[in-house]
């Protein structure tokens, strides 16, 4: 059998930079809904947050942003600016509050901010991005989109990154300490793979944003008394 062809390191480093919980995007600053479960919704335990986040992986991450990065990178590849606003508008507009639309607008104009000073992203691009209001899950396939990377090796490392943040605000919010949240890490590692492949399956018409609960607590979070996260 033909071995399978290595990623060139460069690539490789590209992904691993562009997953980091440093990259100064602000995702360290939201958690969400996580921190409003914890109030809320019950989610008091490691293994409530586990299970908490292993569904939002599915429910929400890999039926929204994963199915819109899986196009993008391939859009921004081939450069169809229409598709690409297509797709920013779509994710636009299918935030259920406030609190998550800021999110992937402060996060996605972070990250352009990034590229502008980072080698081997395309000017035009970045100048076309930033004219459409640019949310996170398509400044995040611009700015993956010059690597020798596969779309689906993408959409690991965006996944990754998620499962960080959101582990990094589980060990604050519930509070939990190191070793639990590592727990949570790998659970969620073993679960990203499949996600990944279901977001690749979504065509158009079978996307979606729609999260009743995760929006109601938002919208709760908003007013939260006390709180640690922007989300």
């Amino acid at each position: 059998m033909t071995a399978p062809t290595a990623l060139p390191a460069a690539s490789l480093l590209q992904l691993i930079w562009l997953a980091s919980p440093a990259l100064p995007v602000g995702g360290f600053s939201y958690s969400e809904g996580l921190e409003i479960a914890v109030e809320r919704a019950g989610v008091s335990s490691e293994s409530h947050a586990a299970d908490w986040l292993a569904d939002q992986l599915q429910l929400t991450l890999a039926r929204g942003d994963l199915a819109v990065i899986a196009q993008a990178i391939p859009a921004w590849r081939a450069g169809d600016l229409a598709r690409i606003r297509q797709l920013n508008n779509w994710v636009l507009q299918t935030r259920e509050t406030g609190e998550f639309r800021q999110q992937t607008e402060q996060m996605g104009r972070s990250l352009l901010d990034w590229l502008r000073n980072h080698d081997g992203a395309n000017a035009a691009h970045i100048a076309a991005c930033a004219r459409m209001q640019p949310t996170y899950p398509v400044a995040f396939a611009l700015a993956a989109s010059p690597t020798a990377a596969s779309a689906r090796d993408c959409l690991l490392a965006y996944a990754f990154g998620w499962a960080e943040n959101m582990m990094q605000a589980a060990l604050k919010s519930v509070p939990l300490g190191q070793s639990a949240g590592q727990r949570i890490l790998a659970r969620l590692a073993r679960d990203i793979p499949a996600a990944v492949e279901s977001a690749f399956q979504l065509p158009d018409d079978e996307r979606q944003a729609f999260s009743p609960m995760l929006a109601i607590l938002s919208a709760q979070h908003e007013t939260q008394y006390s709180r640690l996260f922007r989300s």
